[in-house]
């Protein structure tokens, strides 16, 4: 990850367009598990379940057949998000009920394995793992996605560069994958870590200019590396034919009342930039040095995270900066709808983030990590 210079006149790459949104609008995208109600273990039943669902742009397949993504369709706020997300997972629950499991979600699962489960029948997902082999055999991981709207190409990556400034921020808040395989990593957020071993996936590259982002695609396209866009996995990256930035930090949530927070923090956070973007201001970012060091600084401490702030390299825990922000951001939750929503986020360090949770039930139960299973299965409050 770095700054990019300009490529010379003489590449000629194609033009990427940016569809644009005219409002702020948002959309979600939250992964689940299928987890056998008896065992606890992870169920490689996602096709039978998206069969008896039926046809639905809300619910889709995923690169496991122990995965099913739940997605809401465009929305302006993130109350109607959350409607739009409680419908369908009711539906899908009933569904999942009947057949036995349960609906599941955290970054990882506590002890399952990944040498048992499979692959979901689909070009591109054999492709993947044919590419990457025992890291993408690995990705036993679970994640939220939050796509806002854009109006103009040319806000894109100014907005990209200057929201990872609180990249430790988010992924902080949601880390919920503390256990791999039955081991404590000794990370808040080991899906962090494991995703980024993925070509294309982990921090995105800082570029000052769209067109410097088109030069990249034709690199990558050139070279072989993508054979299309939406093989870029980046953590925070465009999504040009939604006209959004898409949001990828976040470990995967176990809950409505806490996605609703991080989704109305992320709204905040993209619209408070574009706004800055339209009134003239040259948005702060950070050196790529600073910026990874703090997202390994988010994935091993969480919320104990001493991060950088800025370019001159001062410092805080980041809970702290955190009340600063969410003070920041009040008016903007308040233009958005959702300053409840926002205002939920402090709940988060005082409840305890999913990754603190996880740990508590693990030592209240002598380890049986069977019951930390049942604990993130009861949070689902739909």
């Amino acid at each position: 990850m770095s700054s990019v210079p300009a490529k010379p006149p003489t590449a000629k790459p194609g033009r990427i367009d940016f569809a644009g949104s005219p409002r702020p609008t948002l959309g979600v995208e939250w992964e689940f598990a299928l987890i056998d109600a008896e065992t606890r273990d992870l169920s490689n039943e996602a096709a039978a379940v998206i069969a008896d669902v039926g046809e639905s742009p809300h619910v889709h397949k995923e690169l496991l057949r122990n995965t099913i993504e739940v997605v809401t369709g465009v929305c302006d706020t993130v109350d109607e998000a959350m409607v739009d997300l409680r419908s369908t997972l009711r539906s899908a629950r009933e569904i999942v009920h009947e057949r036995g499991m349960e609906l599941f979600c955290a970054g990882t699962h506590p002890f399952a394995s990944w040498s048992t489960q499979k692959l979901t029948d689909a070009p591109r997902y054999a492709e993947l793992i044919k590419r990457t082999q025992w890291w993408g055999r690995q990705m036993l991981i679970w994640g939220v996605h939050v796509h806002i709207g854009v109006s103009s190409a040319h806000k894109v990556m100014p907005i990209i560069s200057s929201l990872l400034n609180q990249y430790p921020h988010l992924l902080a808040l949601s880390a919920s994958s503390p256990f791999w395989a039955g081991d404590d990593t000794g990370y808040a957020s080991n899906r962090a870590m494991m995703f980024q071993q993925l070509p294309t996936a982990g921090l995105p590259f800082q570029f000052e200019t769209w067109r410097q982002f088109e030069w990249f695609v034709h690199d990558q396209k050139k070279t072989g590396i993508i054979d299309h866009i939406n093989e870029i996995r980046w953590d925070i990256r465009p999504s040009p034919h939604l006209g959004t930035i898409e949001v990828r930090v976040f470990d995967g949530v176990s809950n409505l009342r806490e996605l609703a927070a991080l989704v109305a923090l992320t709204h905040c956070l993209v619209v408070d930039l574009d706004r800055r973007l339209d009134a003239g201001e040259q948005l702060p970012v950070m050196p790529p040095w600073h910026v990874q060091e703090n997202k390994w600084r988010a994935a091993r401490y969480g919320l104990d995270a001493i991060i950088i702030l800025d370019a001159d390299s001062n410092e805080r825990l980041v809970t702290e900066d955190l009340d600063d922000l969410l003070t920041r951001l009040q008016p903007v939750a308040e233009s958005l709808y959702c300053a409840d929503e926002l205002a939920a986020v402090a709940d988060i360090p005082r409840r305890g983030a999913s990754y603190q949770r996880q740990h508590q039930v693990a030592e209240a139960s002598g380890g049986d990590l069977r019951a930390v299973v049942d604990s993130l299965v009861g949070e689902l409050d739909i």
